[in-house]
């Protein structure tokens, strides 16, 4: 059982559901990261996901798109993202995923990254660009090394597939909100609770919602249906905002503060 595991019965337990922090390491710099990461785990996100940088996002809109810009152009890579999880993780137990695209993973060396992120201290992975039926061997070869692989569900997924994903999802359920890239939206799709009691017909695993979700009345509105709430480009936007500003990190908090409500 892994740190991912262990958070859901506890939110289960207490009768809460999950708030879900994505943001680009190494945007601005690993440096802020690193504060960024310190700050989630004292006001009580309870899962954090760090993105990987990458040169074709191909699930991310402009937001996250620039951040992985500025973050490969600071140097930002696989291995010094898994050297900070590895510090951090010496002070804090907050469950930690990695989104990658599968391309760094490849050139890494997949045997060699699932034994460094272990090691270092990542409990999930989320590989946008590998589809699960071309990704068994991953799902399993990552779960020896105690990582889940957290599978995505789209609002065009079929029943078929979907029970497929199902049975192999490790962690919690990754449901795609809407069709398209991420980034904030300014109401919730319509067929979001259709879709959402559908899969839960299937699964007992947690489901938690992401893309295009970017205030405090969403995520509260999502909390009724799902088991969790994941927001990243809204808070990517709130870092970009506040760069040239002194109190960036306390802006950046006080915003999550305010969508994590409860």
């Amino acid at each position: 059982m892994n740190r991912i595991e262990v958070k859901f019965r506890e939110l289960k337990r207490k009768g809460k559901k999950a708030f879900i922090v994505f943001i680009t390491a190494g945007y601005p710099d690993l440096k802020l990261t690193k504060r960024l990461i310190f700050e989630f785990d004292r006001i009580g996100v309870d899962i954090l996901e760090l993105g990987v940088p990458f040169s074709d996002p191909l699930a991310d809109g402009p937001i996250i798109q620039e951040a992985s810009e500025i973050a490969l152009k600071k140097k930002t890579n696989l291995n010094n993202i898994l050297d900070l999880v590895k510090r951090v993780r010496r002070d804090i137990q907050i469950p930690i995923c990695l989104m990658s695209y599968y391309n760094p993973i490849f050139c890494f060396g997949q045997k060699r990254f699932f034994k460094k992120a272990r090691q270092c201290g990542v409990d999930g992975l989320i590989v946008p660009d590998l589809p699960v039926e071309e990704g068994r061997a991953f799902i399993r070869e990552a779960e020896k090394e105690g990582l889940d692989t957290i599978l995505f569900v789209a609002p065009t997924t079929t029943l078929k597939r979907l029970r497929f994903i199902l049975r192999l999802a490790k962690g919690f359920i990754y449901y795609i909100s809407l069709t398209g890239v991420t980034g904030p939206r300014n109401i919730l799709a319509s067929d979001l609770i259709k879709n959402l009691r559908l899969i839960k017909r299937y699964t007992s695993k947690p489901v938690c919602v992401g893309f295009g979700i970017s205030n405090p009345s969403q995520v509260k509105q999502i909390y009724q249906f799902a088991d969790g709430v994941i927001v990243g480009s809204a808070i990517i936007k709130k870092i970009k905002d506040n760069l040239d500003k002194k109190y960036l990190l306390k802006k950046v908090i006080k915003f999550v503060e305010t969508l994590k409500g409860r």
